[in-house]
């Protein structure tokens, strides 16, 4: 990545796919929408294929005006049997650009900047000065066997002290993931989270918290799985793209109760940002290795990797401001780095997907800060993990990491998950439930602190949720 003029910082994107995929919904306040003469500027910016000039007027679009502006959800699907497992074993994470300058006029977080580049060939990005956060997570090649029953999402997500964690054992090189960061990861955030006046939406960076394997089989956390993708424009059965993989989350559909069909994700798994376009033959492929099968890249059967089966994208939604702004590492489009991922299984069997995995999460918008306590979960696939083995970071209170002070900050935690966990869903617990508030989008892992951060889900992210609800 490039690097702004002071003391240049290799930072690697770690949390998924290329950070270009946040295209149809971004936001820039964490309050609540209200009305004003923006309302006018709204219509006349999504007729227009343009973002209003108060980014604030976003949390007033009504259906119509999602709609004008995101005429081009409909994508599709990869053809049945295209993600076999020689293809699913070749997806790497994603490649980021370097931050055009330095985050939000403040002081952020050490380096983490969003993942939005090339596939392929993620060289860690160059990281910013210090003082500044880096690149974004790449989405990475690995998936996970799974045959296992399907799970009530019932566990409460984050509720654990974030200092000492056993680092993942997934790690390819047998490498416990803490002590070495992966080539591209995302900072974690302080649990302090005191707001200084005119701090610029930053706290001090979270402490370096070890991601943990989760024991196999993952039936209690079916909700979680891989999504792979190829570049734009990659036909099936022919060659010359490249192949990424990131994480997911299976969310409830209000439309369609008890039937949902949803995978939160982060933006740039979705689509490439400013002048890019979204990705091709979308798989989803929940409760990855579940059972193991394919731990340590072994050969299995579909029935045993994907025990759930495989289930191809056909609708994707992401934020305006990641599609008219994203790509580059620690720019302002990532505190928009979100997207919803419509899917329906290669074979149709009649039941849905949260039907099939036994559950979903709820999503929290405008989730109150303080009361948040966060675990993450995700597929890291960059060296030291492998990308076969659902992990999380129980990371518990977030600290704010802000690009642009007029946008809200982002929530940042301490993990140490590289590439290919971007995406990956934030959870905590409401109403003794968990529910989730946020996704893997850029981090800082190859230096202390190792911390992920990931949008705050306000008004915008309600928004662009609530329009895809309705058109499946």
């Amino acid at each position: 990545m490039s690097t702004s003029r002071r003391t240049k910082r290799r930072v690697h994107a770690v949390l998924g796919a290329s950070a270009l995929a946040l295209t149809m919904l971004a936001t820039t306040s964490a309050c609540g929408p209200d009305n004003s003469a923006g309302d006018a500027a709204d219509a006349v910016g999504a007729a227009a294929g343009a973002l209003p000039t108060n980014l604030d007027d976003l949390k007033k679009w009504s259906f119509e005006d999602w709609e004008k502006w995101a005429k081009d959800y409909a994508i599709p699907a990869a053809a049945k049997g295209y993600w076999d497992l020689e293809k699913l074993l070749s997806a790497k994470p994603v490649e980021v650009a370097a931050p055009p300058q330095k985050p939000g006029g403040g002081q952020p977080p050490a380096s983490q900047a969003p993942a939005s580049q090339p596939p392929a060939t993620q060289a860690p990005a160059s990281k910013p000065p210090a003082g500044q956060p880096s690149a974004p997570v790449k989405p990475s090649n690995t998936q996970q066997p799974a045959s296992q029953a399907p799970h009530q999402p019932t566990q409460a997500p984050a509720s654990q002290p974030p200092a000492t964690q056993p680092p993942a054992t997934q790690a390819p090189a047998s490498q416990a993931p803490a002590t070495q960061a992966p080539a591209t990861q995302a900072p974690a955030p302080a649990t302090q989270a005191p707001k200084q006046p005119g701090d610029n939406g930053n706290d001090p960076l979270p402490s370096t918290i070890n991601a943990q394997a989760v024991p196999h089989p993952y039936t209690k956390f079916a909700w979680e799985g891989k999504l792979f993708f190829d570049d734009p424009g990659t036909q099936p059965g022919k060659t010359g793209g490249s192949r990424h993989v990131c994480s997911g989350t299976v969310v409830s559909d209000p439309a369609h109760p008890g039937k949902s069909n949803l995978v939160w994700t982060a933006g740039h798994c979705v689509h490439q940002g400013k002048g890019g376009n979204f990705y091709a033959n979308f798989e989803f492929i929940p409760n990855f290795n579940s059972n193991g099968s394919v731990s340590g890249r072994k050969q299995a059967e579909q029935a045993q990797y994907a025990p759930f089966g495989q289930w191809n994208g056909v609708q994707a939604f992401t934020s305006p401001v990641w599609k008219a702004e994203g790509g580059e590492t620690g720019s302002p489009a990532t505190h928009y780095d979100f997207a919803l991922l419509r899917v329906k299984p290669e074979t149709d069997g009649g039941k849905s997907l949260e039907e099939t995995v036994g559950g979903s999460i709820q999503p929290w918008f405008n989730a109150p800060r303080e009361q948040l306590s966060i675990t993450e979960y995700g597929y890291p696939a960059a060296p030291p993990f492998d990308g076969m083995e659902l992990n999380r970071c129980e990371s518990g209170k977030p600290t704010r990491l802000s690009f642009e002070p007029t946008r809200p900050s982002m929530l940042a935690i301490g993990c140490t998950m590289t590439g290919g966990s971007s995406g990956g869903g934030w959870l905590t617990t409401k109403d003794g439930k968990p529910a989730l508030v946020s996704n893997v989008s850029i981090g800082q892992h190859d230096q202390e602190p190792r911390f992920q951060a990931g949008p705050y889900l306000d008004d915008v992210a309600a928004g662009m949720y609530n329009f895809a609800t309705k058109k499946g």
